[in-house]
């Protein structure tokens, strides 16, 4: 696991006992006072628009690619689920699906566009981005259904977009964390090949009552209220919490799914439910590298500009891609 020797005092607006690394503090303290109105407190066109002016502000400078071309998926329902396609050649190469985070409510492939250049830069590999359909406007379980099907396209379709199927990843940060657990869980259940699962600091619990997630009410940047008000306009009903399509820690088995890479950030609400994701898949004899990035918040990899641990993270995210898709 990474861990950073020297932390910083607390930074302003973090709990008690939250120790970020100077750099992080210092990213934190920027945000307060540039003073935006948090996600929650703006509707949710508003918080859309908010998240994609904010998302590049701290990213690394957007690497070139031989190939980065928009395409559509065809979804069970007939609607066209818009992807991007990157590959640093034109060969036949291995292939990521990526799903972006956001709460199920925000972001979208552009959001997320210099992390999935990076990690096809640095793996070698290609990169499918999901610009699956977002709540409010589209209820569970829309999110994981639009995922599965673009997923099963990938797999039995993607000869032609020139890839090579056969070795095949599934990844996301947060909320896209949540479906690619999801789709490798419906992978195995179809018999469909998968390599890896990499799960970028993702949700899997039903309710948000881990200690991280009392001890981080008020974030940094992921608060409680956040959290709330993006999944008050993702379910229907209460009972969708109990679906394990929202909280892949309530599936019945993970026996078989693919191995994972999991990478979590220490300061975070979501923290303890990645370690009890990576612990269900572990007893269950699943391969796992567990990375617990020390001293950063939610959000950290998509900070490559400013936060060290983010390189670390996407380096370290690649490798996991490299060694499973491309290793003789």
């Amino acid at each position: 696991m990474h861990t950073k020797e020297t932390l910083a005092a607390v930074a302003p607006g973090t709990p008690a006992g939250t120790r970020l690394t100077p750099k992080m503090a210092s990213v934190v303290e920027r945000m307060a006072r540039a003073g935006h109105p948090p996600l929650d407190k703006q509707t949710p066109e508003e918080a859309k628009a908010s998240y994609e002016k904010g998302a590049g502000v701290l990213e690394v400078p957007k690497p070139e690619l031989a190939r980065v071309e928009d395409f559509t998926i065809t979804a069970r329902d007939g609607y066209p689920i818009p992807a991007r396609l990157y590959a640093p050649s034109s060969a036949v190469l291995p292939v990521l699906i990526y799903f972006h985070g956001g709460g199920f409510t925000v972001g979208n492939i552009r959001t997320h566009d210099t992390l999935c250049r990076v990690l096809s830069a640095k793996s070698g590999c290609a990169v499918i981005s999901v610009d699956y359909r977002l709540a409010p406007a589209h209820k569970f379980p829309t999110a994981s259904n639009d995922a599965w099907d673009a997923f099963q396209f990938i797999a039995k379709e993607g000869t032609g977009l020139g890839l090579d199927p056969s070795r095949l990843a599934v990844g996301g940060d947060s909320a896209g964390g949540t479906l690619a657990a999801v789709c490798a869980i419906l992978a195995r259940d179809a018999g469909l090949p998968l390599s890896l699962q990499m799960l970028i600091y993702p949700g899997t619990t039903a309710h948000q009552d881990t200690a991280s997630h009392l001890r981080h009410v008020d974030g940094p940047l992921l608060t409680k209220a956040m959290i709330d008000f993006f999944f008050a306009q993702y379910v229907n009903t209460p009972a969708d919490r109990d679906d394990w399509r929202f909280a892949p820690l309530l599936a019945d088995d993970v026996d078989g799914v693919a191995p994972a890479w999991i990478g979590l950030a220490e300061c975070d609400p979501v923290v303890d439910e990645g370690i009890a994701y990576a612990d269900k898949l572990r007893a269950a004899g699943v391969p796992v590298d567990l990375e617990i990035y020390r001293g950063v918040i939610h959000e950290f990899i998509k900070m490559g500009r400013a936060i060290p641990e983010a390189l670390q993270a996407q380096d370290d995210a690649a490798r996991a891609i490299k060694e499973a898709l491309l290793a003789p």
